[in-house]
């Protein structure tokens, strides 16, 4: 059997529900009485790297979780590597990951949406999917993967769309890249190419800020008077804003401060379309960035990515609108 680390860190898969207290807690790992059913699957190793649930997750916990299986692999030759973690932020760890790790080890992140003592929980389910898929060699060289429900996912494209289904992680765009029955690990799209930036810090300060129906300058001068290393911002359609804001983020831009915007749609994307003041070709021109395919919290995370490897205004323009 093959070798394969389970790195946990926490969220609703490590967690019980606690009737007398009517709320979910953190206690001793629920899993951990399974480990004979996972070593069925492969020789298990687990680390046990945080405890935390996923809304107290940081870049900075991220990059310490990049590093960890960095480590990991240079001291042993794993099939694959597991990440169990909470839901609400899995998303934007994984493309970090993705964006981050150097291998073709397969990683796989998992987690759970209902904690493990509740009718019809799905933390072993899911972390059974996660070895299986993990053990595969056919996951190596597809980047990061998210694997919730009996679907596979990459990184780049699944978003938490429910807050409480258990089908919760979808790829709106394109899908998920492969499923699990109960005998095989099925994948049925390939990636023309793989994103990875050298960084190795996570300093830099990024907001993400959504518009809305009559935001005005007000709203973006208070952002604009923050420390800002860049701004992502998910616009109206296609990439328009109300023409209010349009002066203080061409300050932001003349500034060399990257702005950059997605869509608040989660399909689709942006381009410079409508020259109105606010209009996507009018931010165009006035020096916004256009980042195709990427949700705002993937954004965020490309970009922080960007500038703390260093990369240069027109160089970062070039990647994320490519």
């Amino acid at each position: 059997m093959e070798n394969v680390l389970v790195i946990h860190t926490g969220g609703t898969i490590a967690m019980m529900d606690d009737v007398t207290l009517g709320t979910i807690v953190s206690k001793e790992h629920p899993l951990k009485k399974y480990r004979d059913e996972l070593n069925q699957l492969a020789i298990i190793e687990e680390d046990y790297l945080f405890d935390l649930p996923s809304p107290h997750v940081t870049p900075k916990e991220m990059l310490q979780l990049g590093k960890h299986i960095e480590t990991r692999l240079k001291e042993k030759a794993y099939a694959g590597i597991v990440v169990t973690h909470g839901t609400d932020t899995l998303e934007e760890t994984a493309y970090f990951l993705d964006l981050y790790l150097q291998t073709s080890t397969p990683v796989v992140i998992t987690g759970a949406m209902r904690s493990s003592n509740e009718v019809g929980a799905d933390g072993l389910y899911n972390l059974i999917g996660a070895v299986r898929v993990a053990s595969e060699k056919e996951s190596m060289d597809k980047g990061v993967l998210v694997v919730m429900n009996d679907e596979i996912h990459s990184s780049a494209y699944c978003i938490k769309t429910s807050s409480s289904s258990v089908a919760t992680f979808q790829s709106p765009q394109f899908g998920p890249v492969g499923i699990l029955t109960k005998q095989e690990v099925y994948f049925y799209h390939k990636w023309i190419e793989q994103e990875k930036i050298a960084f190795q810090t996570v300093d830099t300060y990024v907001p993400l800020i959504k518009a809305f129906a009559g935001m005005d300058e007000r709203f973006i001068v208070g952002i604009a008077e923050q420390p800002l290393d860049g701004l992502v911002i998910e616009g109206f359609g296609q990439g328009n804003l109300p023409p209010q804001t349009v002066k203080t983020l061409q300050n932001l831009v003349e500034k060399n401060i990257p702005v950059v915007i997605v869509s608040r749609s989660f399909k689709g994307v942006v381009q410079p379309t409508y020259g109105y003041p606010g209009g996507g070709r009018d931010l165009k021109d006035k020096g916004l960035i256009f980042a195709k395919r990427l949700s705002g919290p993937k954004a965020r995370i490309k970009l922080m990515a960007l500038l703390e490897a260093g990369y240069k205004y027109e160089r970062i323009e070039e990647i994320l609108e490519r």
